[in-house]
Parts: structure tokens; C-alpha cells; sequence
């Protein structure tokens, strides 16, 4: 059993100019984020690919250096990773000697990767997977294989959203999707109000605009019945 990661820096040093290092690290579980595993008599074990998967990735490969951390073994994860990414996005890949052994649970310890913390984002449906940095992780729900599921799409716009931003500590974002259930949909929520209250400001402006050239016009009648007499 695999206690300890195989080593204290899983992540080479970031890279130097004149190469580019994109300024966040996304950190991705495999199995029933990115894939969901399925089992039959006829034909063993298969891995469904979640719906996009190649969007995500082209969306914000200039913006993450994206790492493939799963709990899986290399032998079973790699082949896997390179049938979703053929134009090699990933820029890393960690399998299950990687990670921290703790109260039963496979634990990405984000202090082992080499990386600013307060630029790392850890993707996973398990909450364990992340205990040891908590406001680093971004817990999904488990996908069920659903053909029509569409979360990877808005977890693109919510990442992206953080890093044009420019936030500088990550952590200060995800602490508040900390204790929701789907923090996908919370986060849906919170842009959908946001719209909204845009929404009514610009309407708000608007009308008080009208009521300005509505009393500019009064006042240029009365001027010029004023000039008439």
C-alpha cells in the first residue's frame, strides 16, 4: 500500500522564458469526472468519455497548465488519457503513487506539486480527494455516463471566469462553493443574479436618462414661451 507520494516535488519547476507557463494549475480527476466507468458480462470494463471533454480543454489550455491527477494506476489511467486528449493538452500526468494515503482515502496534497497553491484547482467528485487544502478543490458531482450532461461546459466558463479575473488567491473564490452540493449550479445561479442586477441597473440608468431629456424638454418649452412674451 502506497503511503506517501513518491516524491516531496510531483511537478517539475514551473517553466522559464522563453516558454510559457500558463499563471494557473488545473488539476483533473479521471474516473466519473472526465470518464465513467462501465461494466458488462459482454464486454468487461469500458470507459464512457463525458461530453466536452476537448471544449475544457481548448478553452483553457492557455490559461491552465492542465494536470491529469487520478487515483488510478498508471497502467489502467494511461492509455485512457491519451484516448480523450490526442493533441496533448495535459501537460502532467499523476496516477494513484502520487498520492497521500489518509483514513482510507487517495489525498492529492497540493503542497507536493511544486506549485503556487494559491494558484492551483483541484477537480474532483470526492471531497476526500482534496482534505488536506480544502479551499484548493472544487468538488463535482459524480457523473452517471448521462449523454446529455453538461457540466464540463460550465465548469470551462467558471474557471475561465477566474482566471481573466486575475484572482490571485484561488482559494478566496472556491471557499464560498465550499459547502454546496453542486457548486457548478451555485455558481450558475450566482452569474444568472449577477446578469439580472446588470440588468436593472442599465434599465434603472435608462430611465432616469428619459426623465432627464423629459424635464430638459419642459424647460425648453417654458424658455421659449418665456422668449415669445
Amino acid at each position: 500500500m502506497i503511503i506517501e507520494p513518491t516524491s516531496p516535488k510531483l511537478l517539475p519547476d514551473v517553466l522559464k522564458e522563453p516558454y510559457y507557463q500558463p499563471p494557473y494549475t488545473l488539476v483533473l480527476e479521471l474516473t466519473d469526472v472526465l470518464l465513467h466507468p462501465e461494466w458488462s458480462l459482454v464486454t468487461g470494463w469500458r470507459f464512457k468519455k463525458r461530453p466536452g471533454i476537448e471544449y475544457l480543454f481548448q478553452q483553457l489550455a492557455p490559461l491552465y497548465e492542465i494536470v491529469i491527477f487520478t487515483a488510478e494506476t498508471g497502467m489502467t489511467a494511461f492509455p485512457l488519457i491519451d484516448s480523450i486528449d490526442p493533441h496533448g493538452f495535459v501537460m502532467y500526468r499523476l496516477f494513484r503513487d502520487a498520492t497521500r494515503y489518509v483514513d482510507g482515502h487517495h489525498v492529492k496534497d497540493v503542497s507536493c506539486l511544486n506549485r503556487d497553491s494559491s494558484k492551483v484547482v483541484v477537480v474532483d467528485c470526492k471531497k476526500q480527494a482534496f482534505s488536506l487544502q480544502p479551499f484548493n478543490g472544487l468538488a463535482l458531482q459524480k457523473w452517471d455516463g448521462s449523454s446529455e450532461d453538461r457540466t464540463l461546459y460550465d465548469l470551462a466558463a467558471f474557471l475561465k471566469t477566474i482566471a481573466l479575473s486575475g484572482v490571485d488567491d484561488v482559494r478566496s473564490v472556491l471557499e464560498n462553493y465550499a459547502l454546496e452540493d453542486d457548486p457548478i449550479e451555485a455558481f450558475k445561479r450566482r452569474q444568472a443574479q449577477l446578469a439580472q442586477e446588470e440588468q436593472s441597473r442599465v434599465s434603472e440608468l435608462s430611465h432616469q436618462k428619459q426623465q432627464g431629456l423629459s424635464l430638459g424638454s419642459i424647460v425648453g418649452r417654458l424658455w421659449g414661451r418665456s422668449k415669445q412674451q
